[in-house]
């Protein structure tokens, strides 16, 4: 609260932003590197905008380098007018409601990993003032290995550097009977989809079920972060089922509403608006009152959120990192069972999980063993936020391309020396020793190599914090890099001048490679539409059998009787591609709202 409170001092003042702004480009306490550097015709492509993505293009912008960050999750367009004319009012012109503002999905799990108690339009504050940089570009929708890879980085664009800061990956399995059965989902799916399809807002269209009572296994901060979002979105889920099927009752008969769903699906939906009744009258008593309404003994009542760990509240990560969320997910209503390990998950008549068993553990001597008591505890929701495993997909899809450690889990990691020839890769223990490189090494121009930060590496992962404090420490290791040959660097105006004019050249391949645009849209069927996207950079890639996720901005979706017609991320197989024109074909078959919008997109 002290950090939010000296920034936030700032930022409230008339043309506060402003003053914070020039503060990330000089820092009069910063001796070595008081104000920022001019371009220096070197350029770093940053893989993932999430905290040491963000963080790390923050610092080489400042040493001078052209920076381009990538991130495969959607950013939405932001307003121009903020890059190009002063804010004077940054808590009327930025702030925005929390239920209400744009996901703009920037910032990776500073966006849809963090609980609503910590502010995330200062994502918007973060955004702006790098993007006013002139030596900054971020893109999104663009998957590291897929639409672009090392090759095209190095060799058609000319990057000098590649900096690998893509978080976490796959999440860990946990080892309990009929871990896939419907109702039991990954913690990181579960809020990246919250946030992302902006499901916790009363304006999205988008539909994320979830039903109680739900329990939460895990005791790091991912399990707090997922059970308070599931216990604050809850009220909300039903409040809009019960509003929606009202209106769809009354323009077209509560007979015809119910016809459309199974047996299964009819429980659910009288299970929803019996709650959202409730939550209404709750709203109501309220609002005649003047209160706040208080929805956690209702949320309670209907079985509530449970967090279930295998070791005491005490020796939980989410306790030891940060005690002070586990006493406010307490106050916020959530319930912690300690000391079960899940065994199996029990299936109702419909193969939807309805309870899981556990088996309770005890401390001999320090180590926890099972006890043999067996626990059931009703569950409706599952999230499993057993930990992840770093993101070193690339290697995975292209085997060869890196070394990893010795359990197979992070990239090796080196340091690096100077030598005549280019930097010399020294293999070092990455939890001990700084090395922020990775074994790649470019066969003709060896001074190109691949650094990594935050989850990615071992001494980083874990928290937000770490993963800012790997980009911190590490970009000077990168900078060292070409220090030799910045030290020579030309500074004259007509120099400079040269330079900026090729960094601009970049940026308009980049621009027209990047950035994907609807070409056409054609109706096959009645219930079948072709949308030919121009999208130079995936069409070149296109393999058959590759995904494509087709979504449109929520920025510039319009707002129709209080519905934003955004649509959640759509999975397309490619139909055709022709990588001259750079077009690519994918074909829709019309099944629910965020489908039919496809015939709309312009």
């Amino acid at each position: 609260q002290i950090e939010t409170g000296a920034l936030t001092d700032v930022l409230w003042l008339p043309w506060g932003f402003e003053i914070y702004s020039l503060l990330t480009r000089w820092n009069p306490l910063n001796v070595r590197r008081p104000m920022a550097l001019p371009y220096n015709g070197k350029n770093v492509l940053i893989v993932g905008l999430g905290p040491a993505g963000y963080t790390l293009a923050h610092y080489l912008a400042n040493e001078g380098f052209g920076v381009v960050a990538i991130d495969a999750l959607k950013i939405e367009p932001i307003d121009k007018q903020w890059l190009r004319q002063p804010i004077r009012d940054a808590h009327t012109t930025l702030w925005e409601e929390l239920d209400e503002r744009i996901l703009a999905g920037f910032g990776g799990v500073s966006e849809y990993g963090i609980t609503v108690r910590w502010d995330k339009n200062f994502l918007k504050v973060i955004r702006i003032a790098l993007e006013r940089k002139n030596n900054i570009r971020v893109y999104g929708g663009v998957r590291f290995g897929g639409t672009l890879t090392i090759e095209d980085a190095f060799d058609k664009l000319g990057f000098d550097h590649i900096a690998i800061a893509t978080g976490a990956g796959t999440p860990t399995l946990v080892r309990m009977k009929n871990n896939l059965i419907r109702g039991i989902r990954k913690a990181s799916d579960f809020l990246m989809a919250l946030q992302l399809t902006g499901a916790g807002k009363q304006s999205a269209m988008a539909n994320l079920q979830v039903r109680l009572p739900a329990l939460v296994i895990g005791g790091g901060l991912t399990a707090i972060d997922t059970a308070t979002e599931l216990f604050a979105y809850y009220p909300l889920q039903v409040g809009k089922t019960l509003s929606r099927y009202e209106t769809l009752s009354s323009e077209i008969g509560e007979t015809t509403v119910r016809s459309g769903y199974d047996k299964e699906e009819l429980i659910i939906l009288d299970e929803f608006l019996d709650h959202g009744r409730a939550i209404r009258a709750e709203r109501e008593r309220a609002a005649s009152i003047g209160e706040k309404p208080n929805f956690i003994p209702l949320v309670r009542s209907w079985g509530g959120v449970t967090i279930a760990y295998r070791k005491s509240i005490a020796d939980a990560p989410a306790y030891r990192l940060n005690h002070e969320e586990v006493i406010k997910a307490f106050e916020e209503g959530i319930a912690y069972a300690e000391s079960l390990s899940p065994v199996e998950a029990i299936a109702d008549e419909f193969g939807h999980v309805k309870s899981l068993i556990f088996e309770k553990q005890i401390n001999e001597d320090g180590r926890w063993k099972d006890s043999g008591t067996v626990i059931e505890l009703a569950a409706r929701s599952v999230m499993v936020a057993a930990g992840t495993s770093p993101n070193v997909i690339y290697e995975k899809e292209h085997p060869g391309t890196f070394k990893l450690d010795k359990y197979g889990q992070f990239f090796q990691s080196f340091a690096v020396s100077a030598a005549d020839a280019g930097p010399e890769l020294i293999e070092v223990d990455g939890n001990r020793e700084l090395g922020f490189f990775t074994s790649y090494q470019h066969p003709a121009s060896r001074e190109k190599v691949i650094s990594f930060y935050g989850d990615n590496h071992p001494r980083y992962a874990g928290n937000v914090v770490k993963a800012m404090a790997s980009a911190k420490d590490g970009y000077q290791h990168v900078a060292r890099l070409f220090t030799r040959e910045l030290m020579q660097l030309d500074r004259s105006s007509e120099a400079q001048a040269a330079r900026d004019s090729q960094w601009s050249k970049l940026l308009h391949t980049l621009d027209d490679g990047l950035l994907a645009v609807v070409s056409q849209i054609n109706r096959l069927t009645p219930t079948i539409i072709e949308v030919v996207i121009r999208a130079p950079f995936a069409s070149q890639h296109f393999e058959p059998g590759q995904f494509f996720r087709l979504q449109n901005f929520e920025a510039n979706a319009p707002l129709i009787d209080g519905t934003r017609l955004t649509m959640e991320g759509i999975a397309l197989t490619g139909a055709w591609t022709d990588p001259e024109r750079g077009l690519l074909s994918l074909i829709v078959l019309e099944l629910g709202g965020s489908s039919r919008l496809v015939a709309e997109l312009k």
